[in-house]
């Protein structure tokens, strides 16, 4: 049964990321947008109200931010083999943690409709000035090698740590856990988020380079030879958009 149990948790999480994948991908063809982001037909669904807005920026942090969860679901599922928790703790630990990109999207789409009724961004969330989104790049690739950058970091691409020093067993004891994982990996990713204003929100390209990226930074081997690379990359392109 706890194998069983185990298997459908799984599988039911990477059908919802799949899912998440295949909403956008229908959603930028509805937009007339190709997989890099350029029109190449008519926006059947223009974006200027905020629960459109907000449907949008949710699905994609189930899409983006789901894969980076595995590293996190994968310590706790040890932890159900060694120590006290249990398959409750498993989604507790992942309704915490999409609780807290929930959030994250609802202020973010909060965002998203005064820069689009100023003109800042258009109905696609492309920039309407190339030093937008160079101001973008280069902030984010400078945040990249900041303290709290690095604070953040540390605790994403070490779940286990973190488990051990705040461990609560039980549903509520993961919805508390996962909370507190998602708080730092919002510190940590959010930039490669407002990237989507550099690049267009329903940039496909955009999208998947921004997951493959926080993906690196939460796997311990190679994490720590991740994240300033990406920020000094992220300035010269800043550098290079700027003056295109």
């Amino acid at each position: 049964m706890a194998g069983l149990a185990r298997s459908v948790g799984w599988l039911a999480f990477f059908a919802a990321v799949v899912a998440a994948w295949l909403w956008l991908y229908a959603m930028a063809r509805a937009s007339g947008l190709d997989w890099l982001g350029r029109p190449v037909g008519l926006n059947m669904m223009p974006m200027d109200a905020w629960g459109g807005l907000f449907a949008m920026w949710a699905v994609m942090m189930a899409a983006m931010m789901g894969p980076t969860l595995v590293p996190t679901l994968s310590t706790y599922e040890a932890l159900i083999r060694s120590a006290d928790g249990n398959r409750a703790g498993w989604w507790g630990v992942l309704a915490g943690y999409f609780a807290v990109w929930l959030l994250f999207a609802a202020v973010i789409a909060g965002a998203q409709l005064p820069l689009l009724r100023a003109g800042v961004v258009d109905l696609l969330g492309r920039p309407a000035s190339k030093w937008l989104a160079a101001g973008l790049l280069i902030a984010v690739g400078i945040y990249q090698f900041t303290w709290m950058k690095r604070v953040c970091h540390s605790v994403c691409h070490a779940p286990m740590t973190y488990f051990l020093g705040r461990w609560r067993p039980g549903f509520r004891g993961g919805l508390r856990m996962g909370w507190g994982l998602g708080a730092f990996c919002a510190g940590c990713c959010w930039g490669f988020m407002a990237l989507g204003f550099a690049a267009g929100t329903m940039s496909l390209i955009w999208m998947g380079l921004a997951t493959a990226l926080m993906v690196l930074e939460k796997l311990p081997q190679v994490a720590r030879h991740v994240t300033k690379p990406a920020g000094a990359a992220l300035i010269l392109a800043g550098a290079v958009v700027a003056v295109a």
